[in-house]
């Protein structure tokens, strides 16, 4: 019987060695999944082109930082920023600061900028009329259909000697602040992602850089286009915009400031053949 006993006890105590090794290993043996619990996760809301194909660029290098980028390819200007505050999106990429202060204005909302990438120059490009000196009397010319790109738009158009606005109208300026128009043009508004396919109906269209691309243009067949060292390219860079909960997040710095990189930059500026321009 003691020696029952005491076999007992030394395969008790065997075994509950063995069980402290495993759970010791358990402890101290990195886990193969742990690099994937500390894994940040944002979100981020962007139109195709160009934003969503430089966030893919950007995701392996956020990745090796800890931070997982999911990528929310969204075609409209409104629902990035609905996202944001619903809470559905940590951010968006795609608009310009002009935008996103009257987008706040427009719907109550408190969306803020924590960093401008790239700038879009805006172009006009030929439809009808292969040149501006061609557009007839009456001529329709297409331009984007929200406040402050129709105002980049006009801007555009009275640098090209089309029409004069109104002194000081400056990136409010509407239809309504032209004062001078000598070939009588009308002007057709429409969303600014329709306007590409707008091109065989009117003289020339004032497009935005992105929806250019998106269309088939080259930034170089463009008739006209903004200056890429003026006021426009300091007014309208583009933006991760956030709610202002989340405006000093540890993850949306560090995307911003890979968005900001020598690498990132560079891939802009081989890739977009001058329709996009980084701004670092």
């Amino acid at each position: 019987m003691k020696k029952q006993i005491k076999k007992f006890l030394t395969v008790a105590l065997t075994l509950a060695f063995a069980f402290s090794i495993v759970g010791c290993g358990v402890i101290t043996k990195p886990s193969k999944d742990s690099k994937k619990e500390t894994e940040k996760t944002i979100r981020v809301g962007a139109n195709i082109t160009p934003h969503s194909e430089i966030l893919e660029k950007a995701k392996p290098i956020l990745a090796e930082k800890g931070i997982k980028l999911e990528i929310v390819q969204l075609e409209d200007s409104i629902t990035p920023n609905t996202g944001v505050i619903e809470k559905s999106l940590d951010a968006n990429y795609f608009q310009h600061l002009p935008y996103l202060e009257q987008f706040n204005k427009e719907n109550g909302s408190d969306l803020v900028s924590i960093g401008a990438v790239h700038y879009e120059p805006f172009g006009i490009y030929k439809g009808k009329s292969s040149d501006l000196a061609s557009i007839p009397d009456g001529g329709v010319i297409a331009v984007p259909n929200n406040v402050t790109n129709e105002a980049r738009a006009l801007l555009l158009l009275e640098q090209e000697g089309l029409i004069k606005l109104k002194e000081n109208a400056g990136i409010n300026a509407t239809i309504q602040d032209i004062v001078e128009n000598k070939k009588n043009i009308e002007f057709k508004e429409l969303a600014p992602e329709q306007l590409v396919s707008a091109l065989k109906d009117v003289e020339v269209a004032v497009i935005n850089g992105n929806y250019a691309i998106e269309g088939g243009l080259s930034v170089k067949d463009a008739i006209a286009v903004e200056a890429n060292d003026g006021l426009a390219a300091k007014t309208y860079g583009n933006i991760i915009a956030t709610s202002a909960d989340k405006e000093n997040d540890e993850s949306l710095k560090t995307l911003v400031e890979v968005l900001q990189s020598k690498e990132i930059s560079d891939y802009i500026s081989s890739n977009y053949d001058g329709a996009v321009v980084p701004l670092y």
